[in-house]
């Protein structure tokens, strides 16, 4: 469990979680140089997202940031990347009012 986290918390919402500003964060593991860009699968540790980008000069999380936007319905200044911008796995912020069960059903029902 998240250090700071209640019993009465629900953990099933996985990699998506509130983070202390009240932002979502979600733990994504990148798959860049895909055909397309997808969500592959929705783990209790991160979202699987293919990127159709290359992983050069930040063109892949530039794209994932675009494809999250997109894919839950906010505006690409609302997703940030939060860690690990030369890694595969990264944590985005997203800056609007959904709750991280809301986020969560978003990214499941985008899975390829």
């Amino acid at each position: 469990p998240l250090a700071g986290a209640t019993a009465a918390e629900p953990e099933s919402t996985g990699p998506v979680s509130l983070d202390r500003s009240g932002s979502v964060s979600i733990v994504v593991r990148a798959k860049p140089g895909s055909k397309h860009s997808g969500i592959t699968d929705v783990s209790t540790e991160a979202v699987g997202v293919s990127i159709a980008a290359p992983p050069t000069d930040g063109e892949a999380n530039a794209e994932l940031i675009r494809f999250l936007a997109s894919v839950l319905d906010v505006k690409k200044s609302q997703v940030s990347l939060d860690k690990g911008s030369r890694s595969r796995d990264k944590i985005l912020t997203v800056d609007s009012s959904l709750s991280p069960e809301e986020v969560l059903r978003r990214l499941r029902q985008s899975t390829d």
